[in-house]
């Protein structure tokens, strides 16, 4: 059974929870809707929808409604505005529908209502607060999810010269290559690293042992192999899609949690795990590059590859090396996206433009720019959604760096080059 609760002090929030399918007739969306001042809203009609199903009810005298669905998965939830009690209205007209994606223990804000006579502008004032600090904390975990896919990227196009447009489809690969050794009954505690063992090996030393070693033997050129990139992301994303289904998955552990509430700021055990794990592989990365013998190299061969290759330094197995940790970096960030969201084909182009953002913004070739691009990038547009639909929170990214580029046109960290 899927049940929940919607809660409204000045935003509602719905609870999904499967319980064992003999406690339960069926599965079924199960909520109760509350005003600002906290009393039940009864007669409310609630929606639900998804292809070739629909079904409205209508909220009890406790506020409660239950509407009974053919399975987990994504559907449209909406509320009808002309059946709210009078003085009580959305906080914003678009929260009237929200898609949810159904999973066990998931929770979610989802409308938000106040008073319509404009008092209780305290309780609105709070909502503002406790909605910043949400974000604030949601943006700081998407920028350490866009770190490490961009810093592996920043890596590869560092030591190659390549932008790649691929880089998306390794954070798939990793997370699709999670999903099959977590449905052939490896934990993900388990399936997690091995996963991204085998996408650095397979998806990051195989690819470049078999595709861009030989086209940089035969003097490729950059806009070519970018070419190649694109075409490359188009193959691996409908072969995806050709063998796993366009339907979300998700991996059988840690699927659902309910968040830990931090004051105002909730968040979910596994989100803190993920992201403290990122953080380390990060920081590993830095001291790695600062450090051991192969890292300078990496940052020789990315200075001038010429000279590091004159002064003894074997360039291809540097490049081989980058590859390496650079699939490893982004088959991390598809289990780590996977795990907060779902596992889809193109889970990793959605995520491309933000990690290309975080790089330029930071800087081309700067590690840290890349780190520091993609904390700025995440905060961005996480905030971003208190002014715009959050459909459209990522051209906020988009926007804003357009706009440091024209002020500093080499990025956050990037060093100004000479011409001429």
């Amino acid at each position: 059974m899927l049940s929940g609760a919607l809660l409204a002090g000045v935003f509602a929030c719905l609870l999904l929870a499967f319980a064992p399918p003999a406690a339960a007739a069926g599965t079924a969306i199960v909520g109760t809707l509350k005003g600002p001042d906290g009393a039940p809203l009864a007669n409310v009609s609630v929606t639900a929808s998804a292809e070739g199903f629909t079904d409205t009810v209508v909220s009890g005298p406790d506020g409660v409604f239950r509407i009974e669905v053919p399975k987990g998965g994504k559907y449209l939830l909406s509320v009808d505005e002309t059946t709210l009690p009078a003085g009580v209205s959305f906080t914003k007209p678009e929260d009237q529908s929200r898609s949810i994606l159904v999973l066990m223990g998931d929770k979610k804000v989802l409308f938000g209502f106040s008073s319509g006579d404009g008092g209780g502008g305290a309780t609105a004032s709070s909502f503002t607060w406790a909605r910043i600090s949400q974000l604030l904390v949601d943006g700081l975990f998407f920028g350490i999810l866009i770190a490490l896919g961009a810093v592996g990227l920043n890596l590869i196009f560092g030591t190659t010269g390549l932008t790649n447009f691929s880089h998306g489809e390794l954070l798939t690969l990793g997370a699709f290559t999670a999903i099959v050794l977590n449905e052939l009954g490896l934990n993900l505690i388990i399936a997690a690293p091995l996963a991204v063992l085998i996408s650095a090996m397979l998806w990051g030393w195989g690819q470049n042992k078999i595709l861009w070693k030989p086209l940089r033997r035969r003097k490729t050129g950059l806009i070519a192999s970018m070419v190649v990139t694109i075409g490359l992301a188009i193959t691996i994303r409908y072969t995806l899609l050709l063998l796993f289904g366009g339907s979300p998955r998700s991996y059988q552990q840690f699927a659902g949690q309910s968040g830990l509430a931090f004051g105002p700021v909730s968040i979910t055990p596994k989100s803190i795990v993920f992201a403290i794990l990122a953080a380390i592989a990060i920081a590993a990365t830095v001291s790695w590059l600062q450090r051991s013998r192969i890292g300078k190299a990496t940052r020789a061969v990315s200075d001038n590859p010429a000279l590091a290759s004159a002064t003894g330094i074997d360039v291809e197995r540097v490049i081989s090396v980058v590859w390496i940790l650079g699939a490893g970096l982004a088959a991390f960030a598809g289990i780590y996206l996977g795990s907060t969201q779902d596992v889809t084909w193109n889970m990793g182009q959605r995520l491309l433009l933000v990690m290309f953002a975080a790089v330029t913004l930071g800087g081309l070739g700067t590690i840290y720019g890349a780190i520091v691009g993609a904390l700025v990038v995440g905060m961005f547009v996480q905030l971003s959604t208190l002014f715009i639909p959050t459909e459209m929170k990522t051209v906020g990214a988009l926007f804003l760096m357009i706009i440091i580029l024209l002020v500093r046109p080499q990025g956050i960290l990037g060093r100004r080059e000479r011409v001429g």
